[in-house]
């Protein structure tokens, strides 16, 4: 049975991915891992990553590391639910080296607004907190979700109106 992904338990998938590693990469963390290694969340149900690039190495090793470390892993950033802004990468956050591989929290901008998208409680949660840390900014959420709004047509199930509406009000609010 997985358990709960507290921040110790991600830094040993940290460890042993990067162990793993036989090529240089990196490792972006999004959603509850981000959260958890912040600190205002104590665990998360899923780590959720994107590898750039993904090597087979890597692949391979995750189901494995996912049983030895009873945790769930799940290839998943906001790229896969939103358009996200180029140059995401050098917006990234840096955490930490191990191994050839380098660990990252995805461009939290593009975080916030997938949360905002889905809109679930905890993710609500998620951007205030963002926002009282000051890791992200209204004016410039609402200038990013500006730059992404006229690509919301590739990505069929959002409703652009609510999308819109949603991210005003938060950075009204903050």
């Amino acid at each position: 049975m997985r358990e709960l992904a507290d921040a110790s338990r991600i830094r040993r998938f940290m460890e042993a991915l990067g162990a793993t590693a036989t090529a240089s990469g990196r490792v972006y963390f999004t959603g509850g891992a981000t959260a958890v290694l912040f600190g205002w969340r104590s665990s998360t149900i899923d780590v959720d990553v994107k590898l750039v690039p993904e090597h087979d190495t890597l692949l391979r090793a995750i189901p494995g590391l996912k049983e030895k470390l009873k945790i769930n892993v799940e290839l998943a950033s906001p790229a896969d639910f939103i358009p996200v802004a180029e140059g995401w990468e050098d917006r990234s956050v840096f955490i930490a080296d191990a191994g050839r591989l380098s660990f990252y929290h995805f461009d939290l901008y593009a975080q916030a607004l997938a949360k905002l998208e889905r809109g679930h409680a905890l993710d609500l949660g998620d951007v205030r907190e963002m926002l009282a840390r000051r890791l992200i900014e209204p004016a410039r959420l609402l200038e990013y979700f500006s730059r992404v709004e006229p690509d919301l047509y590739k990505y069929p199930a959002i409703h652009a109106p609510s999308f819109r509406r949603a991210v005003e009000e938060t950075c009204k609010s903050a």
